[in-house]
């Protein structure tokens, strides 16, 4: 009798685990991810009302992007880029194009250091300057030790075939999903323009959860790409762009050279 009620207590203790992991309530984040979109219900005008991780997109007031119009010139530092060869992985992620970066690369502002983690891509741009639009706007995100995004935004205008787009390019997955592409290394040294004046202010991500306090850097050189890679880009998405955003007192600064 003695032995039946250990082996009594433990069993019990099991089933209890067993009711207790089966009523536990999932979690929506893992189950159910949220789903925006530039067009349709959930487009960017919506974005703060789709979940309550997403009301910075609402009523946050330091979003972006912006329409530059103005610039102060006060003293700002270079930006320093170390950006060095990567393997190729290329993501469709469903709302744009991305290339995956290895550490070891990145910029330094003001001697603090942003690891390059990725740069994607929107068309047209999302920044406008005296409302001026581009094709398309290339984004590398840079992530410090202490957890703050900075982001190098660059132009890009039609004009001639650019090498490094077309390798890029010819690899673009159709349908979401990630490819390593064998064989092949980038370098995203070549996206920032020789020219490497550029506006700078704080902002937002342009994604949902519009998250404040990033280190916006836009390069004022636009870069260029043949007509034949703004179509290829566009065929893939076309209209990835959010709108832009009220500045708000926000002061924009620029570097010239």
């Amino acid at each position: 009798m003695k032995s039946l009620k250990l082996l009594f207590v433990p069993l019990v203790a099991f089933f209890l685990t067993v009711v207790i992991l089966c009523s536990a309530p999932s979690n929506p984040a893992l189950s159910n991810p949220i789903h925006w979109s530039y067009s349709g219900e959930d487009n960017p005008i919506h974005w703060g009302e789709l979940s309550s991780e997403f009301l910075t997109c609402k009523i946050g007031n330091q979003q972006s992007p912006i329409n530059i119009t103005k610039s102060e010139e006060p003293e700002l530092s270079n930006i320093k880029f170390n950006y060095k060869d990567t393997p190729f992985r290329v993501i469709n992620n469903g709302h744009g194009i991305e290339v995956k970066y290895e550490f070891g690369s990145f910029i330094e502002i003001d001697e603090k250091r942003y690891e390059l983690l990725q740069f994607h891509f929107h068309a047209p741009s999302e920044h406008t300057v005296e409302g001026k639009i581009y094709p398309v706007e290339a984004h590398l995100v840079h992530k410090s030790q202490d957890g703050k995004l900075a982001v190098v935004g660059v132009f890009m205008k039609e004009g001639k075939l650019n090498d490094f787009i077309e390798t890029l390019w010819t690899h673009i997955p159709t349908q979401k999903g990630e490819k390593l592409v064998q064989g092949i290394s980038v370098n995203a040294s070549v996206l920032p323009p020789d020219n490497k004046s550029y506006y700078s202010y704080i902002g937002s991500l342009t994604t949902p959860p519009c998250s404040e306090g990033v280190s916006w850097n836009v390069m004022r050189t636009p870069i260029e790409i043949s007509s034949e890679q703004i179509a290829k880009l566009t065929s893939v998405y076309s209209r990835n762009a959010r709108p832009v955003q009220p500045l708000n007192q926000r002061i924009v600064k620029v570097k010239n050279f």
